[in-house]
């Protein structure tokens, strides 16, 4: 077998993990997130300011955030169940240093606290939350196309052939759930027709860059004669092509019907397309085909799983745009955000019994087919990772309420009560310095360009593919290069962020 066939019996035929290993790698970014919120407290605590070196930002950003992703996806694979409990551990016992230490200085009862935290008001401009989430899914994905390529990355995280549930299959998903959540349609606060219509128009327009990128993948795959898993979307098609038409076809969608039902119409369309997937052969042609797969048969045969695919994303999309709708609603107030992460919990219980039936009563979860097993699996998961991110920053607003002055980046800000503005006479400002500028973040560098470092992380896998030979390498020169390749794109993010260069141009 030549390399390029080595590579793509490499990542071919798997079977997927489980439901609970998945959970338990999610559960990793944001107890990552809250360790460093912490210990930039802490910090602060003992030194009276904040982190305000660039460099010994970006290390402790990239150390504390990034490094044991690459890790628990590597050589700790094996123990990844213990990781989460470790770090919970950890994350506690610089919790009760902190508690500890302000109680001693302050004397303020524990009671006392708990109630300026429930009274505390946030700033409703803000929700750390879903930033948080994007970007993880963004690194997560990032480390995660070129890891898959090393032995030491686990067979079962990759790509599930037909039937399974794997990180990657995840991630998928996850990436179409982050796109929606701060979609043109959501952030629009106008309801009527005449603003849609330009609005779509906007759409068409702004997904060009995303075909573009589409285009080129698949000129330079087809000409470098790249390694490629044809089952994943097909002969011609790409995940870039994927997230085009999803947005194209939602916006058509959301500029006929009524954004607020958009989780009905999601509904209808999985539901339909699960029910041609079970009473029709559309799930032997998605899964079969033709013998050979001729791309001279037809567009479609050649590109089955990217096309019929859009419809499983597509309902994903929707179900995603509901859900950054109620996020958006204006709550002031830690109280609110209590309430909305029980309702995340809630809606969290009832799609993973959801998921339980669907696979009992349709099929299993299936990313190639996108049924409605996978759709399900994915609304329940994103949920709950995002409902991690909003219980992490609510223990970090909690924790600043013990240190005053504290600040931790990408995190929400505790503005004074109604009634001190009033008396003052001034506008709500946040809790602390008044004339600090603000903390280099890791995360706001790659938020302010997600699709830049996507497509740079796309670029270096295909060079470190074409210049090293991944499926020998040892493990200590795998932990070397993903670190390399990770720092670098987190690198030219900070810099840009740095610079306050956004790269966008559509």
């Amino acid at each position: 077998m030549s390399q390029k066939q080595l590579k793509e019996a490499f990542i071919s035929n798997l079977n997927g993990t489980s439901l609970l290993e998945v959970s338990a790698g999610l559960s990793l970014a944001p107890l990552c997130l809250l360790c460093r919120g912490l210990l930039l407290i802490l910090y602060y605590l003992h030194h009276g300011k904040p982190v305000s070196s660039r460099k010994y930002s970006l290390l402790l950003d990239f150390l504390v955030l990034v490094s044991p992703l690459l890790f628990s996806c590597t050589v700790l694979s094996p123990i990844l169940l213990f990781i989460p409990v470790t770090l919970a551990a950890f994350c506690a016992g610089i919790f009760s240093k902190i508690y500890s230490q302000r109680k001693r200085e302050a004397r303020v009862p524990f009671g006392q606290i708990v109630k300026e935290f429930q009274k505390a008001r946030l700033d409703p401009e803000c929700i750390p939350a879903i930033t948080a989430f994007r970007v993880c899914i963004n690194v997560m994905t990032c480390i995660g196309i070129l890891a898959v390529d090393f032995p030491q990355y686990p067979r079962r995280y990759a790509k599930a052939e037909t039937y399974g549930t794997g990180a990657m299959d995840f991630g998928v998903g996850a990436f179409i759930f982050g796109n929606a959540l701060v979609c043109p349609e959501v952030r629009q606060k106008s309801h009527t027709t005449q603003v849609r219509l330009p609005s779509l128009a906007r759409q068409v327009f702004s997904v060009w860059p995303l075909i573009s990128l589409g285009v080129g993948r698949l000129l330079s795959v087809k000409s470098i004669e790249y390694q490629e898993h044809i089952s994943e979307y097909g002969v011609h098609w790409n995940f870039f092509f994927t997230l085009a038409s999803v947005r194209l076809a939602a916006s058509l969608l959301l500029a006929i019907f009524p954004k607020h039902k958009a989780w009905l119409v999601a509904l209808a369309l999985a539901v339909l397309y699960q029910l041609l997937l079970s009473t029709t052969s559309l799930k032997m042609f998605i899964l079969h085909g033709s013998d050979g797969r001729d791309s001279r048969l037809g567009f479609l045969d050649a590109n089955r799983e990217g096309l019929l695919s859009l419809f499983g994303y597509l309902a994903i999309y929707l179900a995603s745009v509901q859900v950054g709708l109620w996020l958006l609603q204006r709550r002031s107030s830690v109280r609110g955000w209590l309430e909305a992460l029980r309702g995340l919990a809630l809606a969290v219980l009832v799609l993973l019994v959801l998921l339980q039936l669907c696979q009992v009563c349709t099929e299993p979860v299936s990313r190639r087919l996108a049924n409605l097993s996978f759709c399900t699996w994915v609304l329940a998961y994103c949920l709950l990772f995002l409902g991690s991110f909003v219980l992490t920053d609510l223990t970090l607003v909690f924790t600043k309420l013990l240190v005053k002055g504290s600040s931790v980046p990408c995190c929400w800000k505790v503005v004074q009560p109604p009634d001190s503005r009033e008396k003052h006479g001034t506008e709500a400002v946040p809790v602390g310095r008044q004339d600090e500028l603000p903390q280099p973040c890791l995360i706001s560098a790659i938020n302010k360009n997600q699709l830049l470092f996507f497509l740079l992380a796309n670029v270096m896998t295909g060079a470190v593919n074409i210049l090293i030979d991944t499926l020998h390498s040892n493990a200590a020169f795998t932990l070397c290069i993903l670190h390399l390749y990770m720092f670098f794109n987190c690198l030219i993010m900070y810099i840009l962020h740095a610079r306050n260069i956004v790269l966008k141009f559509w």
